[in-house]
């Protein structure tokens, strides 16, 4: 399974460009889950929501869409993460699981100045927990500090089943060790003057590479931090275009998922 998204769906510019001038506001997510394959949800980093929220949007999807939700600031944007629990607690209470099978990964952003401990991130990865409602959970940790490009940390992540979000940011660290059964890869350099936000180059380069993910392999593409890791028969792949020309991102995710068609 391969999923390419955009994040959010409310987005002033994108109107003319992905949305009819004319949707009504509350058809947008109808509208954005019909062209795209998965949403990653910025806004629960930032607010909490209730259950008949995370029901709605699962009500206004198609029955295969895919929700990623970006856990709350207060977990991740602090010092010792080990003090996150009630935050986290607090998070998964709101309803998450309202979302059932459409609920996806879990991302987990920390602060660009977060840097590895070693100890800090054991006590943070206990506090996730496994399941809810008796749905799977799965996380995807997004560092954003060089230290993090460590075989230790690698190892840690690989016990718990966590995925480390690959990047491609200018501005912080692209750490490509696969450490999950599943990919969770951010690309954040759209530019403005290319109509697909990323060129036809670089769009069949990330449509091969998915490909390869999603048949268990571990390319050859980026420099490592640790040893390649155990060999899967497959992993499901999550794809979002963030950041950079936002204005751009949904042609990019449309294209690539026509790329990945082929």
């Amino acid at each position: 399974m391969i999923r390419v998204g955009i994040g959010g769906w409310t987005y002033e510019p994108w109107r003319g460009l992905f949305f009819p001038e004319k949707l009504p506001k509350a058809k947008e997510l109808s509208h954005a889950s019909r062209r795209v394959t998965s949403i990653e949800v910025n806004g629960t980093f930032y607010s909490t929501f209730t259950p008949s929220t995370f029901r709605r949007w699962a009500d206004e999807t198609p029955d295969d869409f895919i929700f990623s939700l970006k856990a709350p600031r207060y977990a991740v944007n602090r010092r010792v993460l080990s003090e996150a629990g009630p935050s986290i607690d607090k998070f998964f209470g709101s309803g998450v699981g309202e979302l059932k099978s459409k609920l996806g990964p879990i991302l987990w952003q920390l602060a660009p100045t977060k840097k590895y401990d070693a100890g800090d991130i054991a006590a943070f990865i206990e506090l996730l927990p496994k399941s809810i409602d008796g749905l799977k959970l799965r996380h995807a940790l997004e560092v954003r500090h060089e230290s993090f490009r460590s075989a230790d940390f690698i190892t840690q992540v690989r016990k718990a089943n966590i995925a480390v979000v690959l990047a491609d940011s200018k501005k912080y660290p692209l750490i490509a060790d696969l450490s999950a059964d599943f990919v969770y890869v951010r690309l954040q350099e759209a530019k403005a003057e290319v109509e697909t936000g990323y060129d036809a180059i670089a769009l069949e380069m990330w449509a091969t590479l998915a490909k390869s993910w999603e048949r268990g392999e571990e390319p050859d593409k980026f420099p490592l931090a640790a040893p390649k890791g155990k060999t899967l028969k497959s992993r499901d792949v999550f794809i979002y275009f963030i950041n950079g020309a936002k204005e751009r991102a949904p042609a990019a995710a449309e294209a690539l998922i026509q790329r990945l068609k082929t």
